[in-house]
């Protein structure tokens, strides 16, 4: 097993003989671990889904020709997440002089209290070592920041307990950028820092060095900067000064996954969805479908605010809702194993409410309207796609027939299909969602459930206001009209006792 270099290497002597006295860039040690990883085939930014033809080949680009760069995206596309992940392209470790608050390098100090310690004590300079996580800095740009924060600033304070000139390299406070050398700097949302910020920043991107409070002492930094931004702001005249952007060296465009599949990847991975409690959980995959589905909608509806975009994080929180909705069903019930139904969606609009936002037509109609006809058209999507070609007349001519379903929200499996059971051709229509042969009661009344709001959502039968369903009165008097059938008295379907009920129709 070979040691990691932290327990044989303990002085500046012995890394001098490890590794001579040329010191690696942080951009260089970038690229050759990329290099490493894409030769060996090795996964390059893991969690990362959606993003293989697209964003990665340019982020690969960007390395290898050692660039800082700049992701450029609406809100919930992973940006985050990619910068964190540029970490795992750094060495494991890195040896740094003990005590030096920018991590110098034992092998060429910068700054000048290293360079005095390492004339002192020479080879036999002790040394530490800095893991890769700790090399990451990361700030959120607020327009409260200030250049001594990001920069740094000279500390009186410091000055007079060493009896120090205010000039005196010695004296110098540093900020987060500094901090971050010999490492990664990430900086969020860049077009909310002010613009003399913005400015401060010009020499570390194109020189590679920073001046802090103006004294003639320049620090030459080594880090590499990578920055996220909403497209909106950072083209926003104003909002981002142009010789900033002239300095990045890549622009990279990020965006939501184009396949539901991939959406469905992606909230699998980051929804929380394991519950303790003993119960097991089954999700049917077209449940899965129709919570992307929804926000699949949401992002072309012309109701909605495409400026501000749809965060991949409602699916991921509805899902999150849909589970809880269905455990508290089975755990109400008695039920061992928890399948959520499509109808649990409508029960998630708390979390899909406040993902959006909406144009001033929307607006009018309030938010929650909005969200229920996207849901609506997100099932009449999945199932067109599930069931096309698919006969639904025998179950559409039982309810054209005078046929009612009254379901409570909370009905027991075993009690939907027993409601369902006279329905003819329902239950042949629920086993093409894809039961097993022998599936339990609550898979056998999830896929019920799709099937009716199913037919709901392309208006065969109707879904009242009160979370239920009611007879789609047009459609019912055209095909009847088409059958040459007399029309039959208008039903007014009570609820009893005052509970919420689904009347299919």
């Amino acid at each position: 097993m070979i040691q990691p270099m932290s327990a044989t290497i303990h002085t500046l002597g012995e890394l001098r003989q490890q590794h001579g006295s040329q010191p690696r860039s942080v951009k260089e040690e970038i690229r050759e671990n990329l290099v490493r990883k894409l030769q060996a085939g090795e996964p390059l930014f893991p969690g990362v889904i959606g993003y293989d033809e697209t964003v990665i080949p340019q982020l690969v680009n960007a390395i290898l020709s050692r660039h800082n760069f700049i992701l450029l995206g609406l809100r919930g596309q992973a940006k985050s997440r990619i910068l964190r992940s540029l970490a795992d392209l750094l060495d494991d470790q890195i040896a740094v002089i003990p005590g030096c608050e920018i991590h110098d390098n034992p092998l060429d100090p910068i700054c000048g209290a290293c360079r005095a310690r390492v004339a002192a004590e020479g080879d036999s300079l002790p040394i530490t070592w800095l893991s890769r996580e700790d090399r990451y800095v990361e700030k959120l740009a607020t327009p409260d920041v200030t250049i001594a924060d990001m920069v740094g600033d000279i500390d009186p304070i410091k000055a007079a307990q060493a009896g120090l000139n205010l000039a005196d390299e010695l004296t110098m406070h540093y900020g987060l950028l500094p901090r971050a050398n010999r490492g990664i700097f990430a900086i969020n949302e860049l077009p909310d820092l002010a613009g003399k910020i913005q400015v401060g920043l010009f020499n570390i991107l194109q020189e590679g060095d920073v001046q802090i409070k103006g004294y003639p002492i320049r620090l030459r930094l080594d880090v590499m900067l990578v920055f996220t931004a909403n497209p909106e702001d950072y083209t926003a005249r104003g909002k981002i000064i142009t010789p900033l952007k002239d300095r990045i060296g890549s622009e990279i465009r990020t965006h939501y996954p184009t396949l539901r599949s991939n959406a469905v990847a992606i909230t699998a991975q980051e929804a929380w969805t394991d519950r303790p409690g003993g119960l097991k959980l089954e999700i049917p995959q077209y449940v899965r479908e129709v919570v992307e589905e929804v926000a699949f909608q949401a992002r072309a509806d012309r109701k909605v605010d495409k400026r501000s975009g749809v965060s991949q994080r409602l699916p991921i929180s509805t899902l999150e809702l849909v589970v809880s909705n269905a455990e508290r069903r089975a755990l109400t019930n008695g039920e061992r194993v928890i399948v959520p139904r499509v109808t649990d969606v409508y029960a998630a609009l708390p979390s899909i409410t406040g993902k959006f936002e909406l144009e001033y037509e929307g607006e009018l109609k309030g938010a929650e309207t909005i969200a229920r006809e996207l849901i609506r058209s997100a099932v009449g999507a999945v199932f067109t796609s599930m069931f096309d070609g698919v006969n639904t007349k025998k179950v559409v001519e039982w309810f054209d027939l005078g046929g009612s379903l009254p379901l409570s929200d909370n009905s027991a499996s075993d009690e939907v299909i027993k409601q369902t059971r006279s329905v003819q051709g329902l239950i042949d229509l629920a086993e093409k969602t894809g039961l097993e042969p022998g599936a339990a009661a609550p898979s056998v009344a999830s896929a019920i459930d799709f099937v009716l709001e199913g037919l709901a959502s392309q208006r065969k039968i109707s879904r009242n206001d009160e979370r239920g369903y009611s007879a789609d009165k047009e459609q019912q008097a055209s095909r009847r009209q088409r059958r040459e059938e007399p029309p039959t008295d208008d039903d007014d379907f009570q609820v009893p006792g005052g509970k919420k009920k689904r009347y299919y129709n």
